[in-house]
C-alpha cells in the first residue's frame, strides 16, 4: 500500500491512531491468556495450572458468553459460524487461532493470511446493507460509524469492537477476546505465549549497545512518525531504543516534524515503510541527510508497511527485521 495516497492517510489515522485504545479480556483471559506486559519477560500475573486448564479451553465452550471489551460487555448468544471481520489485524487474530473457517467476509485491507476471503467490504465507510448481506451473526470492526452500529444491533448481531492497541497488552486482551467470541480459547492462549516468547527471543538477539540505538521511524515523506506513545513506539522501546521523536510529541503519538529536527536529533537507524514511491536511496539522497548517523552507516531499512501497522501475531516478523538490521554490527 502507498502511504502517500490520501486512502493510505486515512488508513494510518484509523490503524495507527494506536494511543488510546486499550482492551480488556474477562477477567480470567486478562490474567491468563493476555498474560503480563513482557518487557521484562517475566511470569508476573501467571495463573495456577488449575486456572490454565480452566481458561484454555480443555472443556467445550458454553454460550450465551460475555466478552468484556474496551467498548463494553458484548454478549454472544450462540457460537457464530459467519464472522465478518472489518478490521486487518482481526482477521490475522481469527485465522491465528484457528476460526479461519468461520471469517465469511472481511475488510478490503484483510490481505493476510492468504487464505483470507477476498476483501469486498468497505472498512472505512462501511455499508450496512453489504455486511446484512453476508448473513453474519458476529461483526469484530475497530470502529463503526454510529449508524451501522445500530442497524447491527437491532438486527440482534453483536459487534465485537477492538480499536487499534496501544501496548502489547491490548493485543493480548484481543486475541484472548476473539478467542472467548469463537470457543478457541486454548488456541489464544497458545497464540499470545508464542508471541511473548517470539518477542523475548528476539530482544535476546540485540547487541549490548541496542540501549545505544536511536530510531526515527517515517510514516510518510513529509516526516510524520511515531513516537513511544503509540504501539509501534512500545515496539522500539520494547527493544531497548531511543525514540528521536519523544521530545516533539504532540500528544497524538504521531507527530509531523520538521525535517532539520530529525538532522539534528541524528537518529542511527531510520525506519520506513513507503514500497511505492521512494527507497533508502531517495532518503539518503535529501539535503543534508548524509551527516545523518543512519545515512551514513547505513542503518535505513525499509519494512512492510502492514507488518509494521498492524498490531497482531506478526508484530514479532516487524521486530525481526529490525534487529537482523542492528545484529550486522554495532549500531
Amino acid at each position: 500500500m502507498n502511504l502517500l495516497s490520501i486512502s493510505r492517510r486515512l488508513a494510518l489515522v484509523v490503524v495507527l491512531t494506536l494511543v488510546a485504545a486499550c482492551g480488556s479480556g474477562d477477567e480470567t483471559e486478562s490474567a491468563e491468556a493476555a498474560g503480563p506486559s513482557i518487557d521484562d519477560g517475566s511470569s508476573q500475573g501467571a495463573g495456577s495450572p488449575e486456572d490454565d486448564a480452566e481458561s484454555t479451553g480443555d472443556t467445550p465452550a458454553t454460550y450465551p458468553v460475555d466478552v468484556d471489551t474496551a467498548a463494553g460487555v458484548v454478549t454472544i448468544g450462540a457460537a457464530p459460524t459467519k464472522i465478518v471481520s472489518l478490521s486487518p489485524t482481526a482477521t490475522e487474530i481469527l485465522f491465528a487461532i484457528g476460526a479461519g473457517d468461520l471469517v465469511a467476509a472481511v475488510d478490503l485491507s484483510s490481505d493476510y493470511p492468504p487464505e483470507a476471503p477476498e476483501g469486498t467490504l468497505d472498512g472505512f465507510t462501511p455499508d450496512l446493507e453489504a455486511i446484512l448481506a453476508t448473513e453474519t451473526d458476529l461483526v469484530v470492526a475497530s470502529s463503526l460509524p454510529e449508524e451501522v452500529a445500530t442497524g447491527l444491533t437491532e438486527n440482534d448481531i453483536p459487534v465485537l469492537f477492538q480499536p487499534a492497541a496501544g501496548s502489547f497488552d491490548d493485543t493480548y486482551d484481543q486475541v484472548a477476546q476473539l478467542g472467548e467470541a469463537t470457543g478457541q480459547l486454548e488456541q489464544a492462549a497458545a497464540v499470545n505465549a508464542e508471541i511473548r516468547q517470539g518477542i523475548d527471543d528476539v530482544v535476546a538477539t540485540l547487541p549490548e549497545t541496542g540501549s545505544d540505538v536511536r530510531v526515527f521511524h517515517e510514516i510518510d515523506d513529509s516526516f510524520y512518525t511515531a513516537t513511544s506513545n503509540s504501539f509501534i513506539g512500545q515496539v522500539y522501546a520494547t527493544l531497548g531504543f531511543e525514540n528521536v521523536a519523544d521530545p516533539l510529541d504532540d500528544g497524538s503519538g504521531f507527530p509531523l516534524i520538521d525535517g532539520e529536527a530529525i538532522i539534528a536529533a541524528d537518529p542511527t537507524l531510520i525506519v520506513f515503510t513507503d514500497e511505492v514511491t521512494y527507497g533508502v536511496d531517495d532518503i539518503s539522497a535529501r539535503p543534508g541527510w548524509e551527516t545523518i548517523s543512519a545515512v551514513s552507516n547505513g542503518r535505513v531499512v525499509q519494512v512492510d508497511a502492514d507488518i509494521a501497522s498492524r498490531w497482531g501475531p506478526r508484530v514479532v516478523e516487524f521486530m525481526e527485521v529490525i534487529a537482523s538490521v542492528m545484529t550486522k554490527a554495532d549500531a
